[in-house]
């Protein structure tokens, strides 16, 4: 599992110890950001369930300003932290351990908007609807923020939860992968 593309381009991450984490795979992640970028010109991102910190991490390398990374496992976090360093974006990153949905109480609370949020919780877990439900409440995405939710292939998601609805899906083997994004009421 490497970076993609941009500042930190080819730098091979590390990877959690044990079985609990399940990367997204560089195939994925490419035609992600080919999608959603490839660069940025600045804006947060919010990696949610970040497991290596590999979809952030990307974020960053292509562009963005900030990159906020959430896991509730001690060993992925202690993970994230040694590839934040690994990748020099120590001063561009903030690492919490915790529940995803009382980080994004926190991060409510102190009124940050986020370009792209990343949901990639563990498939079997059913985090998923009650993550997307919170987000599509929750002010914390940019005007045209997105919200990328990556999941099993043949997992049934909704098109709409709440305020948000896909805008784009695609299937890469037993991954899918849908962005959700707020409607207007124009």
């Amino acid at each position: 599992m490497r970076i993609i593309a941009g500042t930190a381009r080819g730098l091979r991450l590390k990877m959690v110890p044990g079985k609990h984490v399940r990367p997204t795979a560089d195939r994925v992640k490419e035609s992600l950001f080919h999608i959603i970028g490839p660069f940025f010109d600045g804006g947060w991102v919010l990696d949610l369930f970040a497991g290596t910190g590999a979809l952030g991490l990307e974020a960053l390398s292509r562009g963005v300003d900030r990159a906020v990374f959430v896991d509730r496992h001690r060993l992925s976090v202690e993970t994230i932290r040694a590839n934040v360093q690994l990748a020099g974006f120590e001063e561009q990153s903030e690492i919490y351990q915790r529940d995803a949905r009382a980080a994004i109480r926190v991060l409510v609370r102190r009124g940050i908007r986020f370009r792209f949020v990343f949901v990639d919780p563990p498939y079997r877990e059913g985090w998923h609807v009650p993550v997307l439900k919170q987000l599509a409440t929750a002010p914390i995405l940019e005007n045209n923020g997105v919200v990328v939710v990556e999941s099993a292939s043949n997992q049934a998601l909704p098109k709409e939860v709440g305020a948000l609805h896909v805008t784009r899906e695609m299937a890469y083997g037993d991954t899918a992968i849908r962005l959700y994004q707020l409607q207007s009421d124009a």
